[in-house]
């Protein structure tokens, strides 16, 4: 199970200023090599290679510099492939995707493998190669749980980033997956709008802090925009990554609790197929930015993976008619939800929160999927 660990270095003034030109140097490379990609049609990384190889040489680029920035550019051409085979692209945008080269930003991610980059796990410091020398001692700061899983599974490049001002370095780890027990039930998890997720349990994790940060983001940035000047667009793209982040670390906390809990009482979670939901859901005017930046795919990601790295079972189930379906009788209608957050059934009288109640149909369906697929069969 490959995941990503982040780490802070902690650059000193003139070391800081060798990683910037490092980062210039390798991307202005890249966007001249993305150039002679596209001209010369050259899809693969030994292609591409031969040809733009010496002059970045020339350039000033290391050796491992000038294969690991050819194959950045190999790579994103083909993402841009891959995107337009998935339906990701289509019309003009695709046409505007594949019409030009990719470029690269001056500061742009670089990957450094081993032979460039080095890592002193005891010190805390790494040695990393620039355009001025190699430099040597320059420390990193990150979790402690973190530091944990990077000294023991890392594997393959890292990612040199700047970001608001700030180094980074984010190496990916091979994590060994423990083996995934049965599990004694299932928690239902109905993941919603005004509550992000709610439990067949009855834990609610609510998100209205969530909009009301969303909203104020809006206002601010509502006044950004009408300024127009360039100080005003720096700041909204700022705002706009501050804004990811916040959404991001709620649903890391939301997911975080609801695996602790199931990895603690050895069940499995449950989640409902949202696939698709904007396509088929229809919001009014003034609901169509809350809906947009609805962030339930990314808490159901985190939820998978956690719940992976700890060996606990998820199921995908139907989410049709969840919040209409009494768990007690079965009896659906759309009536039965009354109101955004009440339910009660009309025909045998259940009533109860509706988040709450959706998710224990989200557990209930999980139980007859669960048991038919995994009891086993009897010898013909």
């Amino acid at each position: 199970m490959k995941i990503v660990v982040q780490v802070r270095l902690l650059p000193r003034h003139a070391e800081a200023a060798a990683l910037m030109a490092t980062l210039n140097a390798c991307n202005v490379a890249a966007d001249w090599a993305s150039r002679v990609a596209f001209d010369r049609d050259a899809r693969s990384r030994n292609d591409l290679q031969k040809l733009v190889y010496g002059e970045m040489r020339e350039s000033g680029l290391g050796a491992q510099a000038a294969v690991r920035t050819v194959k950045k550019v190999v790579d994103a051409y083909a993402s841009l492939r891959a995107s337009v085979r998935a339906g990701n692209l289509v019309g003009i945008r695709r046409a505007k995707a594949e019409g030009k080269p990719i470029r690269f930003r001056e500061n742009a991610a670089q990957p450094f493998d081993d032979r460039m980059l080095s890592w002193q796990y005891d010190a805390r410091t790494v040695s990393i190669w620039t355009v001025a020398g190699r430099l040597k001692g320059v420390r990193f700061v990150g979790h402690p749980a973190q530091l944990a899983v990077l000294v023991s599974h890392r594997q393959g490049e890292s990612d040199l980033v700047l970001r608001d001002g700030r180094w980074l370095l984010i190496a990916t780890c091979d994590v060994p997956e423990p083996k995934a027990l049965a599990p004694c039930d299932w928690i239902g998890v109905d993941r919603g709008i005004v509550n992000l997720a709610t439990t067949s349990d009855g834990e609610n994790f609510q998100g209205g802090r969530l909009r009301r940060y969303r909203r104020w983001h809006a206002r601010k940035r509502a006044e950004l925009k009408a300024k127009g000047t360039k100080s005003a667009t720096r700041r909204l793209r700022r705002r706009a990554r501050r804004e990811h982040r916040h959404a991001t670390h709620i649903n890391h906390a939301i997911a975080k609790k609801v695996v602790a809990v199931a990895q603690r009482t050895g069940r499995g979670i449950a989640l409902e197929d949202l696939s698709g939901i904007r396509d088929r859901v229809r919001p009014r005017r003034d609901q169509r930015a809350v809906h947009s930046s609805w962030p339930f795919h990314q808490l159901g990601a985190f939820i998978g993976y956690k719940a992976k790295r700890v060996g606990v079972q998820v199921i995908i189930v139907d989410a049709r008619y969840t919040s209409q379906m009494c768990p007690g009788c079965g009896h659906t209608a759309r009536n039965n939800r009354f109101a955004r957050d009440h339910f009660r059934c009309r025909q045998c009288g259940l009533a109860g929160p509706a988040d709450h109640v959706a998710g224990i149909n989200v557990r209930n369906r999980a139980r007859s999927a669960w048991v038919p697929v995994n009891v086993p069969r009897p010898a013909a």
